[in-house]
């Protein structure tokens, strides 16, 4: 039986804990993402949903509980051995791309592959490759300035997607994209987590969307629930 990429076993997060006006964004939060599955996470705004993906992301620590990626449980580790998991083990999309403006589509994913130790003429070739798949080939020498939204956020999927993560994490992925655009680049990412086989969690307001994905999760005061 295969171990599953994600777990969260009894995690909390709480601001201020111990003083008046302590904070609990998340409460004996559990959760188990398998190989291959997608898992949607919708929240009303200020639920935590981005504290989870943070947590879940090696981005930040929780109050209490455990996170276990691949296996592994992160609670104890080093904070070297954490920057490494996120490397090779989870790829990370968000709203805004934040791609780096003075690097070319190309150049922005193939700097995570070369931080990676991947010789640069392999992680350029794996940048072409990914650029093709999402019909940027010809963009690939561009920056993010001369780049559409929708251009944008593809190329930060590839991005995410550089270092054949097992695990994608996705923070409101289409949040920032007119409605048209929002559906094409969505079907695009769910088609590429699909082609490639990996997991992935992804938060959305979008019900339509999440209920496209194998599972869908709602966070409401500080708590878990399926849909």
């Amino acid at each position: 039986m295969s171990k599953p990429v994600l777990e969260l076993n009894g995690v909390q997060k709480n601001y201020n804990a111990g003083k008046p006006g302590e904070i609990n964004v998340l409460r004996d939060i559990n959760l188990r993402i398998e190989p291959g599955e997608i898992v949607a996470l919708v929240a009303p705004s200020g639920a935590g949903k981005s504290t989870l993906l943070h947590i879940a992301g090696l981005l930040d620590a929780p109050s209490a509980g455990q996170v276990v990626i691949d296996g592994d449980d992160m609670s104890s580790k080093s904070d070297r051995r954490r920057t490494a998991a996120r490397r090779q083990t989870l790829g990370f999309v968000y709203q805004f791309h934040h791609l780096l403006p003075e690097f070319s589509a190309l150049e922005n994913i193939t700097l995570p592959q070369l931080a990676n130790g991947v010789l640069p003429a392999m992680a350029a070739q794996r940048a072409d490759e990914l650029l093709s798949r999402v019909g940027l080939a010809e963009r690939r020498d561009h920056r993010p300035g001369a780049l559409s939204g929708g251009e944008q956020q593809r190329v930060a999927f590839c991005r995410a997607l550089a270092n054949q993560p097992k695990l994608l994490l996705a923070d409101e992925p289409t949040g920032n994209l007119d409605p048209d655009t929002a559906e094409s680049v969505f079907a695009l990412l769910l088609s590429m987590v699909r082609d490639t086989g990996l997991s992935a969690l992804i938060a959305t307001h979008n019900l339509e969307l999440a209920k496209r994905m194998d599972r869908v999760l709602r966070l409401q005061s500080g708590n878990l629930e399926a849909l």
